[in-house]
């Protein structure tokens, strides 16, 4: 059976740079677009044109740099912000505009005080207008996660008979349960007049942990984009994680997904992001995080040391990580001392090992961690 293709859109130069005090320059901007196009994702979202001069330079530029993703603006439902995201984007070899409104009866009640009918209108005029710019509009439907799965089908039936060729269906609030969120996703496939000629797409944020769930259980019901960013970042509790959607589609066959991303440059692409924008990446984040391949309990390290699998479902080197590593603490046992020890040239017999291994217990027990620098003196004291 043939793999279906997940399209990875990133949104790292947009809603990642979002966070507070984020604030990418255009250099900056410039060197991590080069480095998502390299990586293989399929869009880059480059910014929100009209919101500074600064961000529509950086579009103007990251469109004239980028080889071969997309390259995607984004405008609310106005004719001014969709102009204006068509002129950043002129020179870019392929060009999207994103554009979209709020559809939950909460946004339609007090963000714009309107009906329903008018949101819909204001929708497909949207799209009309920017589909004269580009072939490629993607529409949003923001806080789709709480609105009427009716209403939500009405409002994307009426943008892909405008033109829309992406329909993106946000999570906004994070509120979603997997299971609800895939359950939208399907309904959408299904009640959705006109659907093969758009792409679902799933844009799902943090707020409650569940954005990678969601934006899963959203392409095993039939989305075929997910609009993610490095590391996760972005408003409030962030976005959905490219490295971890990413793997999991890899690390699953049973779901039939893949994508175009160049995995072993997740973890040195992650490293970039996270020092360019000066956020720093949790040790335990999943897939980059500098605890993911880190063992220092003695249980674990022994199965590790004796055949990785035994506790690392995700090889090293598939992500860009040189190897795993055995830490050496007082939760640590003979297994791990052993083969740090070996690493640094000191062969022990068991006899050695027992004596050594008493003596690195005291001294462990007044440390945070055992570096291979102190395994000398370790050695030394125990008298062989």
């Amino acid at each position: 059976m043939a793999t279906n293709r997940v399209e990875i859109f990133d949104t790292t130069l947009r809603d990642g740079e979002q966070v507070p005090g984020c604030k990418l320059n255009t250099k900056n901007k410039l060197i991590i677009a080069e480095r998502l196009d390299q990586l293989g994702v399929d869009v880059i979202e480059a910014g929100f044109p009209i919101s500074s001069p600064g961000d529509f330079n950086s579009v103007v530029e990251v469109a004239k740099l980028v080889k071969n993703a997309r390259v995607c603006g984004l405008s609310r439902a106005v004719e001014k912000d969709i102009k204006i995201a068509a002129e950043a984007l002129q020179h870019a070899k392929k060009a999207r505009i994103h554009t979209g409104i709020g559809t939950s009866d909460s946004h339609i009640k007090y963000k714009f005080n309107a009906t329903r009918e008018l949101v819909l209108e204001r929708a497909v005029r949207a799209v009309s207008y920017a589909k004269t710019f580009v072939e490629d509009v993607e529409f949003y439907a923001e806080d789709a996660g709480r609105t009427d799965n009716a209403f939500l089908a009405q409002v994307c039936e009426a943008v892909v008979a405008a033109g829309a060729t992406v329909l993106n269906i946000p999570d906004t609030t994070g509120y979603c349960l997997p299971e609800e969120y895939g359950a939208k996703i399907k309904y959408l496939k299904e009640n959705v007049k006109g659907i093969h000629k758009a792409t679902l797409s799933c844009h799902c944020h943090n707020d409650l942990g569940l954005a990678t769930a969601n934006a899963i259980a959203g392409v095993a019901n039939g989305a075929r984009q997910i609009e993610c960013t490095i590391n996760g970042i972005g408003e409030r509790a962030g976005n959905t994680s490219l490295e971890e959607v990413v793997m999991i589609m890899k690390q699953h066959p049973t779901l039939n997904l893949s994508t175009g991303i160049n995995t072993p440059m997740l973890y040195e692409t992650s490293q970039m992001v996270s020092e360019l924008m000066g956020m720093v990446v949790q040790p335990n984040k999943a897939i980059v995080g500098a605890n993911a391949f880190a063992h220092s309990s003695g249980i674990h390290q022994d199965g590790v040391i004796k055949n990785r699998e035994t506790y690392e479902i995700i090889d090293p080197a598939d992500v860009g990580v040189t190897a795993s590593a055995i830490v050496l603490t007082a939760r640590s046992g003979r297994a791990a001392l052993a083969y740090r020890a070996k690493n640094i040239g000191y062969e022990l017999n068991k006899l050695e090992l027992d004596k050594v291994y008493e003596e690195f217990l005291r001294f462990a027990d007044q440390n945070k961690e055992v570096q291979d620098e102190d395994l000398p003196n370790i050695i030394k004291a125990s008298n062989l």
